[in-house]
Parts: structure tokens; C-alpha cells; sequence
């Protein structure tokens, strides 16, 4: 039988970049090899204020990407998270089980939320929990992760361990990592400390996956470097550069060592118009199928529709199987 891997992407605004080589284009060549779930977490968009008509907007956006990246629903299953109620009743029970002292020690809130963590929404606090219940809820074996989200993920190993000791028995499935590619994590353009993000006020900080050629290249080209001329990967001294080799690197199928080679005696302008071209020429064929699949709210609310039908059987089958664990007349 082949093993189950679950993975979403929130559908706050547009997709990027570092979704595409961070998340989407992992999930074609798992979808080849694996059960998988790919869901569209509308429900962790709720932790960012927003206007309604733009979330939904964004998500038929995202939907449509996905499917014009090149995710096929014969193979996958996806689907809206919010349509399988069972997120929540499940992220409900985790509450009643995980200890706040465990979701203390998430970076990722501090990170967000920033010194204002007092006037934070509760569900910035507790989307661990959330995120614990989307996996367990399909007895994910792996789950692609890089490395901001390796700590939620091991939250959920130990909070799938606690329920699994608390009964003595397997009841829910504990995952395991799977840590893909050079460039699990895409940087922002213009801070190579950061991670690109679909809220950074600067549009110029990422690329959208909706970008065209000339809009693609000028923001390469802006693209922050430091002073020194040459050409190196340092990750640690040089975040920046070493990014942009991350990319070149995750599209070209190339090392760092050779991509770095290769530019030996070249200037940053000719690195960067090259990384441009390679960008622009991954994008615009799933941009070309995008503008086609967009038009198509039919299929688009089919294919969201039937990937639910499907991911509701097993997801009832697990929150049914815990709740009577625990007591829950259902």
C-alpha cells in the first residue's frame, strides 16, 4: 500500500514563489508516489484580518494554481479544509489535551505575533493545534515540511504520542518529517534574513506566481545583494546572494558548488539576468494554464467539491474513532 502524505498552503493573497519551490513543486513528484492530500487552509487564513470577498477570492485563486502548477486530482485529493468540519472538532479535542506550556514553546508565534502577543487572536496561538489536527485527521505518514515548520510538526508527534500512550494502542498515525530540495525555504528579496511572504507590504520582496516577464525581471534585478563582487555561497555571511543561488539552484536541478562555478569571473547582472530567464521560464507556461483555468469556476468548485466527498471518509473515521476513545457519545 502506498503511504499517505498530507500538505496545505493558506490562501491568504497570492501565491508565490517560495510556495511554488517550498511547497507545490515537491507535491508533483509525491503525488506520483504517495496517497496525498492537498488541502487549501482557508481556516489558518482567519488568523490574519482580512475582507471576506478576499479570502474567497484568494482561494479560487489558489485553487486554480494549484491545478495549473500541475496537481491532478485523478492522483491527489484536494480540497478546502473548511468544508471537512472535522478540523475543528478535532483541533478542539487536541486543545483539551495539549499542554500550553508545549505551545509556549512555539517560535513561530513569538516571531509573528511580535511584542504584541497579549492582542493576539487566539488562533495565531493555538494554529499549532489546527495544524496537528489537518495531519492526524488523514493518518499522514509524511508530511513535507521546511524548516519554520519542523517544530509544529514535531508538536504534533508528540501530541499524536500522548493520545497513543494515554489508550495504550495506535490511535492516530504519528508522522514524519520530509524535508525536500535547496530551496525549502525562499528568502525575501529585499531581506535574505526573512522568509518571502505572501504579507510583506513590499510587493517587490517576492515573486508572484502571477507575475509577468517584465515584472519578474525587474524584481530580480532589484533584488538585494551586498558590496562584494564575487560570486560565493555563504549562507550565514551572505543570506542575500546565497538565496538567489537556492532558487537558481531548485529550478535548474544544480548544486550550489556548481551554480557558483559557473558564474566565476561573471558579473551579478549577468547571474541575475540568467536567474530571471530561469524564473520566467518555469512561470509562464503555469501561468499561461492558469488564465485558462480561472475562467473555469465550474470546474474549479468540481474539483474542490469531489476532493472533499473523498477526504471526509477518512476524516470522520478518525475524529469518530477519537471521540469514542475519549468518552464522546456521537
Amino acid at each position: 500500500m502506498r503511504k499517505t502524505a498530507l500538505s496545505g498552503v493558506q490562501t491568504t493573497g497570492n501565491l508565490h514563489l517560495g510556495n511554488y519551490l517550498g511547497s507545490i513543486s515537491n507535491w508533483l513528484k509525491m503525488q506520483e508516489d504517495y496517497n496525498c492530500f492537498f488541502f487549501l487552509a482557508d481556516l489558518h487564513s482567519l488568523t490574519i484580518e482580512q475582507a471576506p470577498q478576499d479570502l474567497k477570492k484568494s482561494t479560487i485563486e489558489s485553487a486554480a494554481m494549484y491545478l495549473a502548477s500541475g496537481l491532478d486530482p485523478k492522483k491527489s485529493t484536494i480540497f478546502l479544509q473548511s468544508a471537512i468540519k472535522e478540523h475543528c472538532e478535532l483541533a478542539w479535542i487536541l486543545n483539551c489535551i495539549t499542554p500550553i506550556g508545549w505551545l509556549k514553546r512555539m517560535t513561530q508565534f513569538k516571531d509573528k505575533a511580535g511584542k504584541k502577543q497579549d492582542n493576539a487572536n487566539t488562533g495565531l496561538f493555538t494554529y499549532p493545534i489546527l495544524m496537528a489536527a489537518d495531519i492526524l485527521l488523514y493518518n499522514a505518514d509524511i508530511v513535507p515540511v521546511g524548516d519554520d515548520q519542523k517544530q509544529h510538526l514535531e508538536l504534533t508527534r508528540d501530541i499524536a504520542g500522548a493520545i497513543n500512550r494515554r489508550f495504550d494502542e495506535e490511535v492516530l498515525i504519528v508522522p514524519e518529517p520530509l524535508i525536500q530540495g535547496t530551496a525549502t525555504r525562499v528568502m525575501s528579496l529585499r531581506d535574505g534574513t526573512k522568509k518571502m511572504s505572501k504579507s510583506d507590504e513590499s510587493d517587490a520582496s517576492r515573486i508572484n506566481m502571477t507575475d509577468d516577464a517584465d515584472t519578474i525581471m525587474k524584481k530580480i534585478k532589484k533584488a538585494k545583494t551586498d558590496s562584494i563582487a564575487e560570486i560565493t555561497y555563504e549562507p550565514e555571511n551572505r543570506p542575500e546572494i546565497t538565496n538567489l543561488i537556492n532558487i537558481f539552484c531548485a529550478l535548474s536541478s544544480s548544486t550550489p558548488e556548481q551554480i557558483v562555478e559557473s558564474y566565476q569571473g561573471k558579473s551579478f547582472a549577468q547571474f541575475k539576468n540568467d536567474l530571471a530567464e530561469t524564473i520566467i521560464a518555469k512561470l509562464q507556461p503555469i501561468n499561461n494554464e492558469y488564465n485558462k483555468i480561472i475562467t473555469n469556476q465550474d470546474y474549479i468548485q468540481k474539483v474542490l467539491n469531489d476532493g472533499a466527498t473523498q477526504a471526509r471518509v477518512p476524516a470522520q473515521k478518525t475524529c469518530a474513532k477519537v471521540m469514542d476513545k475519549l468518552g464522546l457519545y456521537r
